[in-house]
């Protein structure tokens, strides 16, 4: 097949800063008078009542977690100019940065000690095992960093007279996982630096993270009442209680300053008055020159390319890149853009066995469909709707006589799509998710029956494969014996048809 990193396409990206779209903005920061906050890989700086941003940063490599000092004069981030994730700092007001950190090791910013003279950073650089993180400091003027006294730890904040911290001991590999209750929860430990001892906040194997020590209580973030929330935690009644109410989505960082809090929630900010207790959400404007989103050529290199489909007469491949789908030659031809829109994420294309169309999935109307189109990316396009409530859907099957469709979602259902009429009709349900999706549906050769991959419920069986009529719903018979259904053999996971199948309609397995 010809090399394909030679191909380019133009990648345009609309540009909207409505309201009510989520601006993304990540990881603030708060001082007296001013927030600081991560949008588009840099730094920008907003009133502490919301209005115009504007750029700190415009590095080519991304700026994350900014801290301003406590005096407010300087903003401790890190950066990565020089490849490498490093500690910066520079004025409040904005100015060159300041390199302080050239260790290989990632060296992240987490912090200030209480007299704005160091930044707190962890880093990996004397760790024995390379994803645990231990915390330093480095002094604001330059020089070597010293080593907090402790084995393990991921984020934590200082009291104020630096004798003791708030600190996360360990960091979570997946920290997406909602509501996670495994062995990788998060919990708040107090250490006393002197000399390493440990107390530990209340807590019943929630997640908790982002401590803030503020005066003699520690704020954090919880999920301990349902999605993440505030929480503090009161130094002398040794209590915990629940300070912001959070029934939406879960609030993603935190970072404490005068008289408040700065919250990201949903790629928004919202703001929790410490001497009044109400919560307000920041309206931010953001407007620039920024790169990402000029309309631009992309080279599509070959670990873009997803979801491969060989054509009927083994000359073509439809594959997916960069939410577009293509057909690339084996041997001699163009590469065809078919889909063309850079807005849209089309995805998991599949050649129908007549090499006449192709189908994928796609987003345009706002979630999930299934568009048919000529291969040859003429012509109209065929909407499918897969119906309510939306979902995630996976690897569309053709059958053999390009009428219908079999594909999965996310929610462990077979689907089979009439492609004539758009009729669904759901084959089977699973009943418990694999990382590996293993429903996997095929098709026998007259179109007639689909195989597919459940996992069973007796206490011996450890999976199995199934074989039904298209149409014919099975999740309401008794296992195994299902009209029209048939247990295949335990531990497959490819294609397998039944002997019996077989010897009835001559079909051969490829």
């Amino acid at each position: 097949m010809r090399k394909f990193v030679l191909m380019l396409f133009a990648a345009v990206v609309p540009l909207c800063h409505a309201e009510s779209v989520p601006l993304l903005l990540r990881q603030p920061t708060i001082s007296k008078t001013e927030i600081v906050f991560t949008y588009g890989g840099d730094l920008w700086s907003v009133a502490r009542d919301g209005g115009e941003a504007r750029r700190l940063t415009s590095a080519l490599g991304t700026n994350i977690g900014a801290k301003f000092s406590p005096d407010g004069s300087m903003i401790a981030f890190t950066g990565r100019y020089a490849g490498n994730a490093d500690v910066y700092v520079m004025p409040a007001s904005g100015g060159q940065p300041k390199r302080l950190t050239y260790h290989p090791a990632a060296d992240e910013v987490i912090g200030w000690t209480p007299d704005s003279k160091s930044v707190v950073f962890r880093s990996t650089r004397h760790s024995y095992y390379r994803f645990s993180n231990k915390l330093f400091t480095v002094p604001v003027t330059g020089g070597p960093a010293g080593e907090i006294p402790l084995p393990i730890a991921e984020e934590g904040s200082l009291s104020p007279d630096a004798s003791h911290l708030a600190y996360v001991p360990h960091g979570q590999w997946q920290p997406a996982w909602k509501h996670y209750r495994g062995g990788q929860t998060t919990p708040i430990w107090i250490a006393d630096l002197k000399d390493s001892s440990v107390q530990k906040i209340p807590r019943e194997n929630s997640n908790d993270f982002s401590p803030m020590w503020v005066g003699n209580t520690i704020y954090f973030l919880s999920d301990r009442n349902g999605s993440a929330s505030l929480f503090a935690y009161d130094l002398g009644t040794k209590q915990v209680r629940e300070v912001v109410k959070n029934d939406g989505f879960d609030f993603k960082s935190a970072s404490a300053g005068p008289g408040a809090i700065v919250i990201e929630q949903f790629g928004a900010l919202k703001l929790y008055d410490l001497n009044s207790g109400q919560v307000k959400n920041i309206n931010v404007t953001v407007s620039g020159d920024l790169p990402e989103l000029r309309s631009q050529f992309v080279k599509v290199e070959p670990g873009r390319l997803r979801n491969l489909s060989l054509s009927p007469a083994g000359v073509r491949v439809v594959a997916e890149a960069w939410g577009e789908i293509f057909t690339i030659p084996s041997d001699k031809g163009d590469i065809r853009n078919l889909t063309h829109s850079p807005a849209v994420a089309d995805r998991d294309p599949a050649w129908s066995p007549d090499g006449k169309w192709i189908c994928y999935f796609s987003d345009e109307p706002g979630e999930y469909e299934l568009q048919i189109r000529e291969q040859n990316g003429m012509g109209a396009v065929k909407h499918i709707s897969l119906g309510n409530p939306p979902s995630y859907f996976y690897t569309p099957v053709w059958s053999p006589d390009n009428k219908k469709v079999a594909y999965t979602d996310k929610r462990l259902n077979v689907w089979i799509a009439d492609v004539a009429t758009g009729k669904l009709t759901k084959a089977d349900t699973d009943r418990y998710d694999t990382p590996n999706r293993n429903l996997l549906p095929a098709w026998s050769p007259d179109s007639k029956w689909l195989t597919y991959t459940k996992q069973l419920t007796e206490p011996s069986a450890r999976g199995g494969r199934v074989l039904a009529r298209p149409g014919q719903s099975i999740s309401d018979l008794r296992w195994p014996e299902r009209r029209g259904v048939r247990q295949l053999r335990q531990e497959r996971k490819v294609p397998l048809l039944h002997r019996q199948h077989r010897r009835r309609t001559g079909a051969k397995l490829a």
